[in-house]
């Protein structure tokens, strides 16, 4: 049995979870969210938790029940506050900027490179070298936000790309000159 699944979930005031024809839904006051549940798990509340139940000793089962588990709380978490991933450009240069619901990037290619922003997804540019993707949906916003990053993958030797806000890039030594060498 699995350790996260046997945790009860804390349902918030003003979030309502529904399951219903193998659909669980989650609503609240930024939006709703839903999800197929695939496989014998079952959803129970307990007063202000909600208890994901295995429903049979399948190797199958007891395998999603953690998975559905964290699928579901982070549904209740982003109903409720949302989530944010923040990324910085840094390039001579290189500037991102939105226009209407589109992120623009000027990262060094010989075009500017264009996102539309996925339903749900907003971005914000509070500075010419800072985004930040913001939603509900938590694999939304980080698949966004990895998509962002993946046009140019911080290198090594200048640290010249898209990085996570804190992301640390481990600088390497450049070649060195023959001086001295004989």
């Amino acid at each position: 049995m699995s350790r996260i699944g046997k945790m009860p979930i804390a349902i918030p005031a003003g979030v309502t979870v529904d399951f219903k024809d193998g659909v669980v839904t989650v609503k609240g006051p930024k939006g709703t969210l839903s999800r197929e549940v695939v496989g014998n798990i079952g959803f129970e509340m307990d007063g202000a938790n909600l208890l994901v139940k295995a429903l049979d000793d399948k190797a199958e089962t007891n395998a999603k029940h953690g998975l559905y588990r964290a699928l579901v709380n982070g549904m209740v978490m982003g109903v409720k506050d949302g989530f944010v991933k923040a990324l910085e450009v840094k390039g001579v240069g290189w500037k991102a900027a939105v226009q209407g619901n589109k992120l623009v990037l000027n990262v060094g290619f010989s075009h500017p490179v264009e996102f539309v922003a996925p339903e749900g997804i907003k971005f914000e540019c509070p500075t010419l070298t800072d985004v930040v993707v913001s939603g509900i949906s938590k694999e939304v916003v980080g698949q966004t936000a990895a998509n962002i990053r993946a046009v140019r993958v911080p290198e090594p030797y200048h640290g010249y790309g898209i990085r996570y806000k804190g992301e640390v890039v481990e600088h390497k030594e450049g070649k060195t000159s023959g001086k001295g060498k004989k």
